[in-house]
């Protein structure tokens, strides 16, 4: 899963390569990677697969690459999982937005959950997701026993945290945005809900700066006046974040929500939907919209750029919540099961 910039997944799996060894020093970790191997060595031994990810050989390689490894136990990240190979298996499922969400999707994401992923989830020692929402809708679309499916948040990555006042600076001159904005973060799928903000945008106090993909400006119908980054190098991030006067995240579904968790941790409030995972994530520690009133997305970012200390309380209520979401914690948790699973 480990290729080109990293998405969620492709950094939980990065992230427990790394911290586990040093966990568990008695233990010998390998890692599977595509053909082409990984850009930076991870400091542990690294198997290549014959298949990428989800090519048609991508199965009888994973039985291959498996039976050499002589693995006791074989950890799948994603929902990749191998269903001819029939050792220990733990699988973590991040959400089933192929299930939930099938028209983001080709048609043969279902087949593949119903005829490989769910069959192989039900013979796992154990199945892991990173929300108690996840949790339910695993359940529920893969039919598993909901006391089998154990829930381990992500964490969030060092780097994001507040911005200096040179740094904001900086990072506003070189991407010409204006002192104050609100932070826009998705894409263009029906679920993301951005359309809610491209239609109230011009009600906000200040102009929206949308991060969603080259183009999706014009194709959700954002007015002039918003500012579209096609993409953002993630060392710039923090200071997006930092900068906004709040992140708006209208999202309907989402299986964790991780953007929401980046900018608690830089001290940005946030602004989300009421629904999926994203109550649980930000608790108390941001403003809670129902993704189907627009008027109470324009209070709540009307209230936010007028009162700077409600800002200020909820960035320190953000920043203190996310602190709790940590990699080391996550990999402990993980250790965990694999003990549990041997």
């Amino acid at each position: 899963m480990v290729r080109g910039r990293l998405h969620g997944i492709a950094r939980y799996a990065l992230e427990l390569a790394s911290r586990l060894p040093s966990l568990a020093p008695e233990w010998e970790f390998v890692a599977l990677t595509a053909p082409g191997g990984l850009e930076a060595p991870l400091g542990i031994e690294l198997l290549r697969c014959t298949a990428k990810f989800l090519s048609p050989l991508e199965q009888l390689a994973l039985r291959v690459s498996l039976s050499k490894a002589r693995c006791d136990l074989f950890h799948a990240t994603s929902f990749s999982v191998p269903a001819f190979w029939k050792g220990p298996l733990v699988v973590t499922l991040h959400d089933v937005n192929h299930l939930a969400l099938p028209e983001n999707y080709g048609p043969g994401r279902r087949p593949y959950y119903r005829l490989v992923v769910a069959p192989r989830a039900k013979s796992a020692r154990a199945v892991l997701t990173d929300s108690e929402f996840s949790r339910r809708e695993i359940a529920r679309y893969l039919e598993l026993p909901v006391e089998k499916i154990q829930v381990i948040p992500p964490g969030v990555d060092q780097c994001y945290r507040p911005s200096s006042r040179q740094e904001l600076d900086t990072f506003r001159q070189k991407r010409r945005l204006p002192a104050q904005y609100f932070a826009v973060v998705g894409n263009a799928k029906k679920h993301k809900n951005l359309k809610l903000i491209a239609n109230l945008a011009n009600a906000l106090p200040a102009p929206v700066v949308l991060l969603a993909g080259a183009g999706a400006k014009k194709q959700l119908g954002f007015p002039p006046n918003a500012i579209e980054i096609s993409c953002l190098p993630e060392e710039e991030m923090p200071t997006f974040y930092s900068g906004a006067v709040a992140l708006l995240l209208p999202s309907r579904y989402e299986g964790f929500g991780l953007p929401a968790l980046e900018a608690m941790a830089c001290a940005c409030p946030v602004v989300a939907a009421r629904g999926s995972s994203l109550p649980e994530l930000i608790g108390d520690a941001g403003i809670l919209v129902s993704p189907d009133e627009p008027v109470g997305w324009i209070e709540a970012a009307a209230r936010l750029f007028a009162q700077a200390e409600l800002r200020r309380q909820l960035g320190e209520l953000g920043r203190s919540r996310a602190q709790q979401f940590t990699w080391q914690r996550c990999a402990e948790q993980v250790l965990a099961v694999y003990r549990g699973a041997l």
